[in-house]
C-alpha cells in the first residue's frame, strides 16, 4: 500500500498521521523542530499548544462544542486525549498543555506505522501523496514553494500569545475563584478592579511600547486581537470584552448579586494539570517584555506575580484555499497534494484537529480508490470546509467554527427566538449526519 508523507507535526498533522497509521497506512511525518524553531513554540513536542490552552466550549449547543462532538464521533485521537488531559475550566475544555503534547508525541514516535523525521521541508514534493499541515508558522522557503507551485499568493495575519504566571505569586486577599454567574465549578481566578485601578491599568497599556512588526503588520485576526489593539478602540472596550465584570462576584464581600460588583475583572485560566500555572484570559499581546511586567503588576492581586512566559506575537500564514483546494482538502491542480490545519484558513485548535482528521479520512479513501467524502454544511465540520473552499469570497480571511456558516433549517418563529433550543436542533441534525458518515467509513 502507498506511503503518505505528512509535513508538520502540529495538531492537524498529528491527528492526520495517527488516523492513517491506525488504518494501517505507512506515514512519514516530517517536523522541522527542534532543528529549526519558531517565534512561538517552546518545546520540540508534537501537537504543541502555543497560544491559549483552551479548546473552547464543550456543550454541543455551542459551535465549538458541536465540532468537538462531531470529530469525537469520527474517532479523533487528539480530542480523546484532550479530554484525558483536561484541567478545570468551567464549561470549556482546557488542557495541561505539556502533558497533552508529550502524550501525543509518545503515541506518534512509538507507532509502528509512523516514521518521524526531524528536518525542514523547503519545497513542495513533486511525487507521492502528501499532506501539508505546517500550520500558521510555515517556514519562508516552503511558503515560497507553495506560492510558486499553486500560482496564488499567501496571506498573512498576526496571532498573539498570552502571558502565564505562577499561581502561588497571586494575592488571594484580593483575587478570588469564581465562574461567571456561578455556572459550573469556580475554575477561574478573578482579579477585580475599581474604576481608579482600571484607569491606571488602561493608561499603562495604551502608552506601553510594542515590539516592531514587519511589513504586513496590523493585519490582525479579530478572534485573537492583541489587548493593546483592542484598548485603542476606546477606554471601555476591554470592560465589554475580556475584562467584563458582569456575573463575577467575590462572595467574601456582602453585596447585591443582581448588581455589578466590580468595575472590571481580569480572569486567569488554569494552564497545567497541577494547577501551578495560570494564563491571563484574552491577554494576547505584542508589548515589550518589560512593559508586560509593568502592566501585569498593575493588576490588583498580581503586584508580585512571577511571569513564567511572556506574551509574544507572530505572523500567521494561510493559503488562498478558495482558489487552491477542493472540498476534499486536496489541490485542484494536484489531487495527490492535501492541506490541513490553520494553513487552510481555519482558526482555532479544534478546527485544526478537525481538518487534520478530515484530510486523513479522504487521503485513506484516495489511496483505496474509494469516493472522497464531501460534508454537508448541516454539520459544523462541513460548514468550515465549505467556507474555506467557497470561491465567491471577495476577501478571504480565517474563520472559527460558528453558527453563521451552518446551513439554516426550517423552524417556527418561537423556536428561532430560543437560542438554546434552536442550537440544540441544529446540533442534533449535525450529529445525525455525522453518525451516517461514521457508518460509511
Amino acid at each position: 500500500m502507498e506511503k503518505v508523507t505528512i509535513t508538520g507535526a502540529g495538531l492537524a498533522g498529528s491527528e492526520c498521521a495517527l488516523y492513517l497509521a491506525d488504518k494501517g497506512i505507512k506515514v512519514d511525518l516530517i517536523e522541522m523542530r527542534p532543528n529549526k524553531t519558531t517565534g512561538a513554540h517552546t518545546t520540540s513536542y508534537c501537537a504543541e499548544f502555543v497560544c491559549s490552552n483552551s479548546l473552547g466550549a464543550v456543550n454541543i449547543t455551542s459551535a465549538s462544542g458541536l465540532l468537538k462532538e462531531e470529530i469525537r464521533l469520527l474517532g479523533s485521537t487528539l480530542i480523546k486525549e484532550a479530554f484525558s488531559h483536561s484541567v478545570p475550566s468551567g464549561a470549556s475544555l482546557s488542557i495541561d498543555r505539556f502533558g497533552f503534547s508529550k502524550r501525543i508525541t509518545d503515541l506518534i514516535k512509538n507507532h509502528p506505522n509512523i516514521n518521524y523525521i526531524e528536518q525542514e521541508l523547503k519545497e513542495l514534493p513533486n511525487k507521492g501523496i502528501n499532506v501539508i499541515a505546517t500550520g500558521p508558522l510555515t517556514s519562508e522557503d516552503l511558503c515560497k514553494s507553495i506560492i510558486d507551485k499553486t500560482g496564488t499568493d499567501n496571506f498573512h495575519f498576526f496571532d498573539a500569545v498570552a502571558p502565564i504566571i505562577k499561581k502561588d505569586t497571586i494575592d488571594f486577599n484580593k483575587a478570588f475563584f469564581a465562574s461567571r454567574w456561578d455556572k459550573g465549578d469556580a475554575d477561574f481566578i478573578n482579579c477585580p478592579f475599581t474604576k481608579e485601578e482600571y484607569e491606571n491599568f488602561y493608561r499603562i497599556l495604551t502608552t506601553a511600547e510594542t515590539i516592531e512588526l514587519k511589513s504586513f503588520e496590523a493585519n490582525y485576526f479579530e478572534g485573537c486581537m492583541p489587548i493593546e489593539v483592542m484598548a485603542k478602540r476606546g477606554i471601555d472596550t476591554l470592560r465589554f470584552g475580556p475584562m467584563k465584570p458582569v456575573g463575577l462576584f467575590d462572595k467574601r464581600i456582602p453585596c447585591d448579586f443582581k448588581k455589578q460588583q466590580f468595575y472590571a475583572v481580569v480572569q486567569l485560566r488554569q494552564d497545567d494539570k497541577e494547577a501551578n500555572l495560570y494564563n491571563l484570559v484574552g491577554f494576547q499581546t505584542n508589548l515589550k517584555w518589560g512593559e508586560q511586567k509593568k502592566l501585569i503588576r498593575s493588576i490588583p492581586s498580581l503586584e508580585n506575580a512571577e511571569i513564567t512566559r511572556y506574551g509574544v506575537m507572530h505572523a500567521n500564514t494561510f493559503i488562498n484555499s478558495p482558489k487552491i483546494l477542493t472540498k476534499f482538502l486536496n489541490c485542484k491542480n494536484n489531487p495527490n497534494l492535501f492541506f490541513a490545519g490553520q494553513i487552510t484558513g481555519v482558526e482555532g485548535y479544534t478546527e485544526s484537529i478537525a481538518t487534520g482528521l478530515f484530510a486523513g479520512i479522504n487521503v485513506y479513501r484516495y489511496i483505496n480508490n474509494l469516493p472522497l467524502i464531501e460534508l454537508s454544511s448541516k454539520t459544523m465540520l462541513g460548514a468550515l470546509i465549505n467556507y474555506i473552499t467557497f470561491e465567491g469570497h471577495k476577501n478571504f480571511q480565517p474563520v472559527n467554527s460558528n453558527w453563521g456558516i451552518v446551513e439554516d433549517m426550517e423552524i417556527d418563529k418561537k423556536t428561532r427566538k430560543d437560542k438554546n433550543l434552536k442550537n440544540t436542533l441544529l446540533a442534533n441534525r449535525s450529529t445525525d449526519c455525522i453518525q451516517e458518515l461514521k457508518n460509511m467509513l
